[in-house]
């Protein structure tokens, strides 16, 4: 086990809890930085991707991950974002602009769906917001006049002023911005009071409501946020394959989203980013297996579907906490190696010391 001694109420409540952290997130934050010099256009096209769904996943996992409540239709938050941002783009209105209106709108859409899910949790929640997504999927494809129905939508160029984002690198930048925002703030919020509600109401509804907690409203809160970051996610995503259809935000996207953060690790920052890794690296693995397949199984159309029904069902059975908690469990294997412990034992002694002679 490791052990942290804390000297001062301001390393309590740091986001970096040691050096460990500091060095290894800024060693991240400098590869993600230099990505656009070491990788092809392609890859580069794939992490903007993953940026994008990082921070849909920060949506979904505020909402099922830390206040326990199951959306299968969040895709439609994600369509009210993307389909907002197209429209008012088209209309002639700035690129912030617009996407902070669509964060807004998928909150208050969000709020719309949070207040009558109230009465009904567990699998009958699910089966509310189900419902909802395809509600939104015939919205969108009915509703020709302002969607473009199935004929789809065509997007802009982003562009901040003067300054066009049509390049592959610059909307990296912009979206890995975007997702280091979104990460503070969640774990920010997740330190403070309404976060400690949220896992409160996630871990006994009971139990927080005895303590003081406002169900209704946190619960509302929480769709309203998941939504508002599910938005954000949805006008990147707009912008970066430049044309919008229905079909993009069905029943199936949602599923693909429960799935990135059930694999990735529910309850975990982290997780969202794994498991968006993960969603978008499998087609690739997928399609790179096919060769070595019969070709009555590599040219079935389903195979895409079977292979990730397969993979939840057994990250469900045999590892519940995601890819995150399997990291950690092998992180804590290391931890009991005596050559570890000594180098630890030191750390923490030196700090002791440094933090005495201050």
């Amino acid at each position: 086990m490791r052990f942290l001694f804390k000297t001062g109420y301001a390393q309590d409540i740091a986001l970096a809890k040691h050096e460990g952290h500091r060095f290894w997130y800024g060693l991240l934050l400098v590869a993600l930085l230099l990505a656009p010099l070491a990788l092809p256009e392609y890859w580069l096209a794939q992490l903007t991707f993953v940026l994008i769904y990082g921070i849909a996943g920060l949506g979904l996992m505020l909402l099922s991950g830390f206040t326990g409540q199951f959306s299968l239709g969040h895709a439609a938050f994600l369509g009210v974002g993307a389909y907002t941002q197209g429209v008012l783009t088209n209309l002639g209105w700035p690129f912030p602009l617009a996407m902070v209106m669509a964060a807004v709108l998928a909150a208050v859409v969000g709020v719309v769906v949070g207040l009558p899910a109230l009465r009904v949790k567990g699998i009958y929640l699910g089966m509310a917001t189900l419902a909802f997504g395809v509600i939104v999927e015939e919205v969108l494809a009915r509703w020709e006049s302002v969607t473009g129905g199935n004929a789809g939508l065509h997007m802009k160029a982003p562009a901040i002023g003067s300054f066009k984002l049509d390049s592959g690198e610059g909307f990296y930048f912009l979206c890995l911005v975007l997702a280091v925002v979104a990460t503070l703030a969640i774990l920010n919020l997740l330190r403070s009071p309404t976060g400690r509600a949220f896992v409160a109401i996630r871990d006994s509804e009971v139990s927080a409501q005895s303590m003081g907690v406002h169900l209704a409203y946190y619960k509302t809160l929480s769709f309203a946020l998941s939504a508002a970051l599910a938005g954000l996610a949805g006008a990147l995503y707009a912008h970066k394959i430049s044309f919008l259809s229905p079909d993009q935000f069905s029943v199936l996207q949602s599923i693909d989203l429960l799935l990135m953060v059930v694999i990735g690790g529910l309850g975990s920052v982290h997780g969202a980013f794994l498991g968006a890794v993960f969603l978008i690296s499998m087609p690739q693995l997928i399609a790179l297996g096919k060769g070595y397949l019969p070709e009555a199984i590599g040219s079935a159309p389903g195979l895409q579907g079977f292979v990730y029904g397969v993979v939840l069902i057994v990250f469900v059975l045999f590892e519940p906490l995601g890819l995150y908690g399997r990291w950690l469990k092998v992180r804590t294997y290391f931890t009991m190696f005596p050559f570890y412990r000594k180098g630890m034992f030191k750390r923490q002694k030196s700090f002791q010391k440094s933090e005495r002679l201050k």
